[in-house]
């Protein structure tokens, strides 16, 4: 009995309607990133596991994909090991190879392995799959893609300004109206920290702020108390929890809250200088908003830090985030080089265009055209005018069977082609052609010139 067909956990088979809905998005984000000046790489879906092992913390280790040697894998593995069992000490016999887990740290290899050919600042976007040996369930999966944009080489916040500007760019083009670009700095965090004498809780302190949205004031304050944070501290920094108001009137009350931190004061100065140059530049559909609880990737963000929402009403996650690093190529020996990116969530988009229903009808770009066929001599005079308007870029293809009309007609139905041409022996006779408008019932006798105007 034959094996019945199935793929790994956590992975996905895509529709034809799927895939082109995805080459949408994809589409729109690489047209941005060109626009604004990013230029295309790729990197291996496979790096050298010393390349990717220690980055992303213990959790993150366990998360990636090994790669076994190829042929007798074993014949390298001393005995010992083997013996005990060891999986750690195993590992790194069997495997040299291993799934990238995301793209930041292929892109810091990439930097420093060709930091003599790239042209400083380097700005650059790369759209590809990565693979997390995660535990499968609603929005999480163990292949996926990432759609990263990153400037690296440049201190400047005029960077930040473009990444705000081109978050902006791409939900106006999907019509993504009411997203929402939350921004803060690592600086303030650090800043607020000091400033009730928690400096060594900062990771402590920020986690639990970042959780005012989901536990509530209540229960960030217990889970700070629970972690040694004082009634005292906590007090001090009460105000944050109730901030409201524009993103100015919120800088106000971190002025008050930070006058005493230098580094709170630069972290202040900075989310002023950025949110001065968009209000001065306008955005179309995205809101800025300060949001002094958002503390997103603080083992690596040491400045602006981004994070964007959907439109209210949809349940969703961040569909987007990113952050200023000041030393993502040190992993990799090449200290000092400041970068700040950002990245899209492509599937959590997707879905938010479709509980929207704001996929055009454009953007699934199937066969608008059906030619039925007659027979063969039928055929070879509808393969012609197939030519043409594929010419005239006018997706057109021929049923490739002289089956029944019924079946032909079933066959353009459930593919939703909008158009199917019948053309026998009269139609030849006259060098016309009959398009009827599956929808409609309509249907209409054009010359090939006729045809091609009326599709085009």
């Amino acid at each position: 009995m034959a094996q019945k067909p199935s793929i790994p956990k956590g992975t996905r088979d895509f529709s034809p309607e799927e895939v082109l809905r995805r080459n949408y998005i994809i589409n729109t984000l690489r047209h941005n990133f060109e626009l604004f000046g990013f230029q295309p790489i790729e990197t291996p879906s496979f790096e050298n596991s010393s390349t990717l092992m220690g980055k992303y913390g213990d959790e993150g280790d366990r998360l990636i994909f090994k790669i076994l040697n190829s042929g007798d894998y074993l014949s390298k593995v001393s005995e010992e090991n083997y013996s005990a069992k060891d999986s750690n000490a195993l590992t790194s016999e069997i495997s040299e190879k291993a799934l990238r887990y995301d793209l930041t740290v292929p892109f810091a290899r990439y930097v420093v392995q060709h930091q003599n050919e790239i042209e400083f600042p380097f700005k650059r976007y790369q759209i590809q799959p990565v693979w997390r040996a995660d535990r499968p369930q609603k929005g999480r999966f163990r292949e996926f893609f990432q759609c990263d944009a990153d400037a690296v080489g440049s201190q400047s916040l005029l960077q930040e300004v473009t990444f705000v500007q081109l978050y902006d760019a791409v939900f106006t083009d999907l019509g993504l109206k009411g997203t929402t670009v939350k921004m803060n700095n690592r600086k303030i965090l650090s800043g607020l920290a000091e400033t009730i004498g928690a400096s060594d809780k900062l990771i402590d302190f920020t986690v639990a702020l970042d959780k005012l949205d989901k536990i509530g004031e209540e229960g960030v304050i217990n889970e700070m108390l629970s972690k040694g944070i004082t009634a005292e501290a906590i007090e001090r920094v009460k105000p944050i929890f109730k901030v409201s108001g524009s993103f100015s009137d919120k800088l106000s009350v971190l002025n008050e809250l930070l006058a005493d931190s230098e580094i709170g004061k630069q972290g202040i100065e900075e989310l002023q200088y950025i949110n001065e140059k968009i209000e001065a530049l306008g955005l179309k559909t995205v809101t800025l908003d300060l949001d002094v609880t958002l503390a997103r990737g603080l083992n690596y963000y040491t400045g602006a830090i981004f994070e964007v929402s959907a439109p209210k009403g949809v349940q969703m996650g961040s569909i987007g985030g990113g952050g200023r690093y000041d030393d993502l190529t040190g992993i990799f020996g090449l200290k000092d080089v400041s970068g700040v990116g950002i990245s899209f969530g492509l599937d959590r988009i997707y879905l938010v265009l479709e509980e929207l229903n704001l996929f055009p009808e454009q953007a699934i770009k199937g066969t608008r055209l059906l030619f039925l066929n007659f027979g063969e001599n039928e055929a070879l005079y509808c393969l012609k005018a197939v030519q043409s308007l594929r010419e005239a870029g006018i997706t057109a293809e021929l049923y490739p069977d002289s089956a029944k009309m019924k079946k032909q007609m079933s066959h353009a139905d459930k593919r939703n082609i909008k158009f199917v041409v019948l053309a026998g022996t009269q139609e030849m006779a006259e060098g016309v052609y009959t398009l009827k408008d599956m929808k409609t019932g309509d249907q209409k006798r054009l010359d090939l010139q006729g045809l091609i105007e009326a599709l085009a």
